[in-house]
């Protein structure tokens, strides 16, 4: 008797996850995420991935391995079935089309693939009634869908960082520093063993701090590899001056070689791609190619097919901020200035690319510098595969707001520049700087914080 209810007790805790396109082309390993629990692919997500599988974007990509993945773990069997997922795994079904429930029929009339992927999840959760059945989708309005007619609903979650503090607060000040330590950080060169500071916290590698007094102060950095404290000095890179502490800083980062990984965070208007860019330009005989990228992200729900032209037409609104920061380098440059001239040359010679991030693909990056503006719009998976792509002598940055997300499926918590700086945090080769500051305008701070 005891080992009945012991039996009917765990078929209550295993679940039945139901899985959206969305999530798919999110993640194509998404269905490996679930532990011991049952992952239902409706027919309808199979319908839409098809149409996702041409193109160069790492959505088609994910589209397609995710076809492969589902291919190979089939095989010989019927995916009506049930497929074991692997040890300590549950298994993968596919369900085919459902027809609507009166309740579901009587709140959609119109038969959209989203009303289709709730028609099966309804089915699902009417078959199996000893067990939750959980719709997983990005979709925040097809949740509110789900939760409407009685079906539990989840974003998905697997790679959504938790903590996002410090990519939310500016640089630390350490208030009423020792005076004698602060001089001395003035007087040499080579940096003073951390031991001497008596830090109440342990700080981590190239962490920015700035230390002051009544009578002084310092900008910091810490070198972990030789555990040691240096000064961070300002000055002027490709005639762009740092206005403030965080870019000082920001500038350090972008210029030290033993960083290879770089990600700028801040508002509009704190001069992340700018001084990414200007950096580039100041390195440039360090690197055979100096890229800039960005993501498209088509707004209202239309791609660049939708825009009229040919190619350079299309892509032409989206890459223009680029170029306006390239622009405002090329006027704080006197026009006899040779780093001015440098610039168009290099332009000429294709060693600087200011191009659509998809663009990109399948390119090496060896030996490159390499700025991914608005990271905010990739996935995590998107910045992994950026990075896993990293050849000898890559530097690559990453720069964006988590506030100004335009992808309906990412949040501040899942876009793939929050998860990179919470994952390589502490890292020795990686850096973060969050600006807090606008330096545009007043009338661009004002707006910012206000509105």
């Amino acid at each position: 008797m005891k080992s009945e209810k012991k039996i009917e007790k765990k078929i209550e805790k295993k679940k039945i996850f139901v899985l959206d396109t969305n999530v798919l082309l999110h993640d194509f390993n998404a269905i490996y995420s679930f532990q011991d629990n049952d992952v239902v692919i409706p027919i309808t997500v199979l319908e839409e991935l098809d149409k996702f599988k041409r193109g160069s974007d790492l959505i088609n990509f994910h589209a397609r391995e995710f076809t492969r993945e589902l291919d190979k773990l089939s095989g010989d069997k019927l995916l009506t079935e049930g497929i074991e997922l692997g040890k300590k795994l549950g298994t993968l079904t596919i369900e085919t089309g459902k027809p609507f429930s009166s309740e579901v029929a009587a709140s959609f009339s119109e038969k959209t693939p989203d009303h289709r992927i709730l028609a099966i999840a309804d089915f699902v959760r009417k078959k199996h009634t000893r067990k939750n059945v959980i719709l997983i989708t990005k979709d925040i309005n097809l949740r509110m869908k789900a939760k409407s007619i009685g079906i539990m609903s989840q974003d998905y979650e697997t790679d959504k960082v938790i903590n996002i503090d410090i990519l939310n607060k500016g640089i630390e000040i350490i208030e009423n520093f020792d005076h004698d330590i602060i001089n001395k950080l003035y007087e040499t060169k080579e940096g003073i063993p951390i031991e001497e500071f008596k830090f109440k916290k342990d700080l981590i590698a190239n962490e920015y701090l700035i230390l002051r007094n009544m009578h002084s102060s310092v900008l910091i950095h810490y070198d972990e590899k030789n555990k040691i404290i240096n000064r961070v000095e300002k000055f002027p890179v490709f005639g762009i001056e740092p206005r403030n502490a965080e870019q000082t800083f920001s500038l350090n980062a972008l210029l030290d070689p033993n960083v290879l990984l770089v990600a700028l965070t801040g508002k509009a208007g704190t001069g992340k791609t700018l001084l990414a860019l200007a950096a580039a330009l100041h390195q440039n005989s360090k690197y055979n190619q100096v890229l800039l990228a960005r993501p498209i992200v088509a707004l209202g729900n239309k791609d660049l097919g939708y825009l009229p032209g040919d190619v350079k037409d299309k892509i032409g609104p989206y890459m223009q901020p680029l170029f306006d920061n390239l622009s405002v380098i090329k006027h704080s440059l006197k026009l006899n200035n040779k780093d001015f001239s440098k610039i168009d040359d290099m332009q000429k010679d294709e060693q600087l690319i200011i191009t659509p991030l998809a663009y990109i693909r399948g390119r090496s990056l060896s030996n490159v510098y390499f700025i991914v503006d608005e990271a905010q719009n990739l996935t995590p998976h998107e910045v992994k595969t950026i990075i896993t792509r990293a050849g000898e002598g890559a530097k690559i940055i990453f720069t964006g707001d988590i506030q100004q997300i335009d992808s309906p499926y990412l949040d501040t918590k899942s876009n793939g520049l929050t998860y990179l700086t919470d994952k390589m945090r502490g890292q020795d080769i990686f850096a973060h700087v969050n600006l807090v500051k606008g330096e545009r305008s007043y009338l661009a701070e004002l707006a910012s914080n206000l509105l």
